[in-house]
This record gives C-alpha cells, sequence and structure tokens, in this order.
C-alpha cells in the first residue's frame, strides 16, 4: 500500500499514488477556456469541460439518463436500477471515444476519428492524432494532412 504524505488516501499502486500526487501541486498545466480552473492532466480538464458544454456521453440504456463521467452512470445503473457492473481485478472497461465538440461517441477510435475529419476538420483533437500516427493513420483514413507551417529550419 502506498500512502499519501500530504492528505494520508492510500492507493494499491504507485503509479496511482503519483497521479494523485499532482493534485496536491499548485501548477496546473491544462486550464479551462470557459472559467480558467486549472487541471495538471487533460482527462480531468476534458471531463470538467463537459460541465459547461452540456455533453453526457454516458447514457443509461435503461432509462433516459445521460450522465458527464462513466462512473456517475455506474452509479445511478446500481442505485436506480440494482445493476452492478462486474470487474475482474486490473480488467479495463471498454474505451469509448468522445467528441467535446458535439457529443458523438463511439468505440471504435477509426469511426471517432473519421467523424472527427468529417464534422470538424479544425479540430486540435484531430491534429493531435495525425501527429502521434503521422501518415498511416492519414492514409487509412483517407485525410488531407492539415498545413502545419513551414519545415523546421525553413528559412523565407
Amino acid at each position: 500500500m502506498h500512502h499519501c504524505p500530504v492528505c494520508n488516501k492510500v492507493f494499491p499502486l504507485q503509479r496511482m499514488l503519483t497521479r494523485h500526487l499532482k493534485c496536491h501541486s499548485s501548477v496546473k498545466k491544462h486550464v479551462c477556456c470557459y472559467c480558467a480552473k486549472g487541471f495538471n492532466d487533460t482527462f480531468d480538464l476534458k471531463r470538467h469541460m463537459r460541465t459547461h458544454t452540456g455533453i453526457r456521453p454516458y447514457g443509461c440504456e435503461l432509462c433516459e439518463k445521460a450522465f458527464t463521467q462513466r462512473c456517475s452512470l455506474e452509479s445511478h445503473l446500481k442505485k436506480i436500477h440494482g445493476v452492478t457492473q462486474q470487474y475482474a481485478y486490473r480488467e479495463r472497461r471498454s474505451k469509448i471515444f468522445v467528441c467535446e465538440d458535439c457529443g458523438f461517441t463511439s468505440v471504435s477510435g477509426e469511426e471517432y476519428f473519421l467523424h472527427m475529419r468529417e464534422r470538424h476538420p479544425g479540430s486540435p483533437a484531430l491534429r493531435r492524432y495525425f501527429r502521434k500516427h503521422g501518415a498511416s493513420a492519414a492514409s487509412k483514413l483517407g485525410a488531407v494532412l492539415l498545413y502545419q507551417g513551414p519545415p523546421a529550419g525553413y528559412y523565407l
């Protein structure tokens, strides 16, 4: 067990403690463009921004309710419908891709990026994807690479 020296929270894994320790840092690298609240993690910023945009990508299949966070949906399922999610130790839940511009969701990364290319071609998320995955991703999706300016070291 790993204990936080600041608040005494206990974590089963060192990496969980390391991630948690960021919340005690006064330096916040990711800032909300709506309210200027700062976060140490892009995931936390994206989740927070849904409180401003109204995007609720986690819908209950048993009723009309939808949520900004998956854990809120799971809590709802348990409290309201008596459905408990069963995950084995260290088993990951299936990944969901969420368009932070319009709320579109997909379990397929390729479908998500096709959506982004068609609906939000100037999106920073789309540019990050192409930077990370390179030309193979662009050709796979039939994408036109976005102009990023002259190459490094190029002088006009």
